[in-house]
């Protein structure tokens, strides 16, 4: 007869873990938890017992000791702290350290993160669909302080909505549009890809209360890493540099797409031109050395000219001394 197992030590209660207990594992707040979550594309699970209840929502125990490992769980302890820093000044009054602690506080990038859910250039292609929409979706909506939407993150949207728009225009990908009630359908085919995305009305956008705008904001920040390095790659296919220089004075009248378009279009012009000018000096190069090579062979030239006059003579010398 084999050993009793003990309660919670086998099955579906040591495979998964209420959030509770994972936040507790991972030593991190509820909102640092669903950050870190959405960053690496972790989602909860459905197990077919819910041994600890219910309503309880699980995760699996191997997604949870996969967190464990990731370098963001140490920085985001860092900035913890940090905020605890600014905490304790602004309690003290001190708005001037707590200011200067505000701007001294570090960052972090999600190249890594990229890289890790997107082995291949293909496989960012096919998820691009809602990165595409919510990147739209920001670049309409403005900047309030009221829901913590910064005017940075506003901007960085319509720059990355644009230059993926100039590219669109630019290879001809279009491929269909349908206009509804909640905007402009685009379809787009890309290195053989369709990409669907949704671009929304030009109104005046009235903000909802009842939306989470942070965890809207924490996928914006990993979707707006991974539109950077599409589009890097996607404009080194075609030759041009990335990111664009665009037009001032476009830019202020609110033409954005034309001032890309425009700098794409001069950077051609340029291409064109530098190609033409190694194609000059080719030819001059050329030329010159078809001239050393004539050169060097007149010498010889000169000498079987001059022998054969010379054998000319001789022989019209003999003809007269017959005669």
């Amino acid at each position: 007869m084999g050993r009793k197992l003990k309660k919670g030590k086998a099955g579906n209660a040591a495979q998964y873990l209420t959030r509770t207990k994972a936040v507790r594992k991972l030593q991190l707040r509820l909102s640092e938890f669903r950050r870190l979550c959405i960053l690496k594309g972790i989602h909860p699970r459905e197990p077919k017992k819910k041994v600890h209840g219910a309503n309880k929502t699980y995760y699996h125990i191997k997604d949870i000791n996969f967190l464990l490992h990731e370098p963001l769980l140490k920085t985001f302890r860092h900035l913890k702290t940090y905020d605890r820093k600014i905490r304790k000044a602004k309690a003290k009054y001190n708005n001037q350290l707590a200011e200067r602690l505000r701007k001294l506080k570090p960052g972090y990038k999600l190249d890594h993160l990229v890289r890790e859910r997107y082995p291949s250039f293909v496989d960012a292609l096919r998820d691009l669909d809602d990165p595409l929409t919510m990147v739209n979706l920001f670049a309409t909506l403005p900047a309030e302080k009221k829901y913590e939407i910064p005017n940075k993150a506003v901007e960085m949207a319509r720059r990355l909505s644009m230059e993926f728009n100039a590219y669109v225009v630019r290879t001809h990908a279009l491929r269909k549009v349908f206009v509804s009630v909640k905007g402009f359908y685009f379809q787009a085919e890309v290195l053989g890809q369709p990409i669907t995305w949704l671009i929304p009305h030009q109104l005046a956008q009235v903000l909802p209360v009842d939306v989470d705008y942070k965890v809207m904001l924490t996928f914006l920040e990993f979707y707006e890493t991974l539109m950077q390095f599409v589009n890097f790659k996607l404009y080194h296919s075609l030759g041009l540099r990335y990111p664009p220089m665009l037009d001032s004075k476009l830019e202020e009248a609110a033409e954005g797409l034309e001032a890309i378009m425009r700098d794409l279009a001069g950077l051609r012009q340029e291409v064109q031109a530098q190609v033409s000018e190694q194609r000059q000096a080719l030819a001059e190069l050329e030329a010159s050395e078809e001239a050393k090579r004539r050169l060097k062979g007149l010498p010889a030239k000169i000498k079987e000219i001059a022998a054969g006059d010379n054998a000319d003579g001789s022989g019209s010398a003999d003809e007269e001394e017959e005669e």
